[in-house]
């Protein structure tokens, strides 16, 4: 009971922040709005009534549904792409060091440069939506998972092969376990790109999804309908992004039991 206790307060404390930051982020909204005014911006309450009506409208759904087709199959790629490179980079060093500077450069660069490519080979639909996601996610899963497969203890490695496990038995149960933690973050971060990607190549080269209804929007100068279906975007990926970060402090939080049991 009395672990229980602490564990619901620290859960009230989350949610209290929760509110408290949006209650300033609607006053800051409230604030920029009363500046801007009725052409460039909604006052919060009435972007939420406004996007309430846009849930309900025929054309909602399918366009999210679109938009969610071609982030899955993003991810899909990303992630079984990613995961094994850099499991395969971190775990052989020199391979590692040699394909480092060039994934770094290679993240660094906008990867809207890209588009124009793609398009040339995808042409329009979902398959440029879902290349173009995997641009921008792949690169973090593979260099977040290479560095921490790297930084892997060896005392680790070394006990597991004392055990007399074979390569594909280190990888599976000791070293992905030890590194998950960091390969989760990594998968995190480029999930949240992959989305992003997904929702910039809508806007340019696709016929539904909520990028292509938010472009439809800009043409129009309908401000409401921008402001609510930016606010949808955000929801959404607040969402997704929120359910990553509990799937990843619930494993961090097991290895620290596990190292606290190994200890004892």
């Amino acid at each position: 009971m009395s672990m229980v206790a602490p564990h619901r307060r620290r859960r009230q404390g989350r949610a209290g922040d929760i509110v408290l930051l949006i209650i300033v982020l609607g006053l800051i909204w409230q604030a920029f709005y009363q500046v801007a005014g009725d052409v460039a911006l909604t006052p919060p309450l009435a972007t939420v009534g406004y996007a309430v009506g846009l849930m309900s409208s025929p054309d909602f759904w399918p366009n999210v549904r679109a938009t969610f087709a071609a982030f899955g199959l993003a991810v899909l790629i990303s992630v079984g792409a990613g995961l094994p490179t850099g499991v395969l980079l971190g775990l052989n060093k020199l391979a590692g060091d040699a394909a480092e500077p060039v994934l770094v450069a290679l993240y660094s660069v906008p990867k809207v440069v890209f588009y124009p490519v793609i398009l040339l080979c995808f042409g329009i639909g979902l398959a440029p939506e879902v290349a173009f996601g995997v641009v921008n996610g792949v690169l973090p899963i593979v260099i977040f998972t290479t560095n921490a497969m790297a930084h892997v203890k060896p005392i680790y490695l070394k006990t597991g092969r004392a055990f007399g496990l074979t390569g594909w038995q280190l990888v599976q149960t000791i070293a992905i376990p030890a590194a998950l933690p960091e390969i989760l973050t990594g998968v995190r971060v480029g999930l949240s790109l992959t989305f992003i990607g997904t929702l910039l190549s809508e806007m340019f080269a696709a016929r539904a999804g909520l990028g292509h209804m938010l472009i439809n929007a800009m043409q129009l100068n309908s401000v409401p309908r921008i402001m609510s279906l930016t606010l949808l975007i955000l929801v959404f990926a607040a969402i997704v992004n929120t359910a990553l970060i509990v799937v990843e402090h619930r494993v961090s939080g097991r290895g620290a039991e596990a190292q606290l049991d190994g200890a004892g």
